[in-house]
């Protein structure tokens, strides 16, 4: 019988959490940031969901988050026309980079020397973190406000998405070496440097590119508006949430569904796999954080498998506990049938 996904709640946000990051695997563990229109991104322990420190600073909606590999520095992007520069483990602001409009999305290089930027005024800026007095590099070229923009190949190219088109860029000539056209307005880009990925999401579709030379690899439809998607670290798998609530499991080889539950209370606005792949965070219109088990019953993190016993001859359900996980929430999220939607407060846990 199939175990069900018993997901870890993360709260404390009190409204819509719109990005959310994991860092690489550090001698401490992994972290993940949130970024949220309450205007406070929080840390937090990538495998447990606990809570870290809030990053205090921005006086408007935050709509992007980032931890460097080692999670020793974060960014920020936020509706204050600014992108801030955090001490992740202080929680101490290091550098406030003023814009001339909403900054939407913020990249450390692999070095964490330079942040890339993007916003509603249609330039990329490349920030030395050395020098931030100093003027930024900027790369101009986008017709709409930038969604997300990212650095690939070793940070030697960058790619960049507005309203309908992906641009891939040199940054040493800092010009365009392609863009690309989409038939509805993406929602979500990301980059896996492994084997050179780019995946992509508007309106039903999941969309995989080479992160090269931008030319499609594969794509797939989802049965409702996809808002994001991340593909599994070894390439087995990919996730994907949108506007049903719900979270979606596919087999990035096939494309087939593996598993489709009511993740949240309402629309799925970010999901990305930890860096181990054993799970995988969404962030959601509700508030809240979800932490789902990519494989369901192993034991791992706070989750911890009970082994099914006899039970009159028959073999009872295998479920997996979780240290003060509210029964009914879980009844809630796990009913196709419920009629709730928009939870006014955060659920609770973890």
């Amino acid at each position: 019988m199939a175990m069900r996904q018993t997901p870890l709640t993360c709260s404390g946000h009190t409204r819509p959490v719109v990005d959310l990051a994991f860092s690489d695997i550090t001698p401490y563990g992994y972290f993940l940031i949130s970024a949220c229109k309450d205007g406070k991104p929080m840390l937090r322990q990538g495998d447990t969901g606990d809570w870290i420190g809030t990053f205090l600073g921005h006086k408007g909606a935050v709509w992007g988050a980032t931890l460097n590999r080692d999670a020793t520095k974060a960014a920020t992007a936020a509706a204050d026309f600014t992108a801030k520069v955090w001490d992740a483990v202080s929680g101490d602001e290091l550098i406030t980079l003023a814009h001339k409009h909403i900054v939407k999305s913020v990249d450390f290089t692999e070095d964490s020397n330079y942040l890339l930027t993007g916003g509603q005024d249609k330039l990329l800026r490349i920030y030395d973190l050395s020098k931030p007095e100093a003027e930024p590099q900027v790369v101009s070229g986008h017709t709409s406000g930038i969604k997300k923009a990212l650095w690939s190949s070793d940070d030697k190219q960058i790619l960049s998405a507005d309203d309908k088109t992906v641009r891939l860029w040199d940054r040493n000539t800092m010009t365009e070496v392609k863009a690309i056209n989409v038939a509805m307005s993406v929602s979500s880009m990301e980059y896996v440097p492994e084997g050179e990925i780019l995946v992509l999401t508007y309106g039903r579709t999941i969309a995989f590119h080479s992160a090269e030379t931008l030319e499609q690899i594969k794509s797939f439809d989802a049965p409702a508006t996809v808002n994001s998607a991340s593909l599994h670290p070894e390439k087995e798998f990919l996730v994907a949430g949108g506007e049903d609530f719900k979270l979606y499991k596919y087999d990035y080889n096939t494309g087939e569904e593996l598993e489709s539950y009511k993740g949240h209370f309402g629309p799925i606005h970010c999901v990305r796999f930890s860096p181990d792949g054993e799970l995988y965070a969404s962030g959601s219109e509700d508030g809240t954080l979800r932490l789902w088990q990519t494989t369901v019953g192993k034991t791992y993190g706070l989750w911890k498998c009970v082994v099914p016993e006899e039970e009159g001859g028959e073999l009872a359900k295998a479920r997996v506990s979780l240290p003060g996980t509210a029964e009914e929430e879980l009844e809630d999220l796990t009913s196709e049938n419920s009629d709730s939607i928009y939870s006014s407060t955060p659920e609770v846990k973890a």
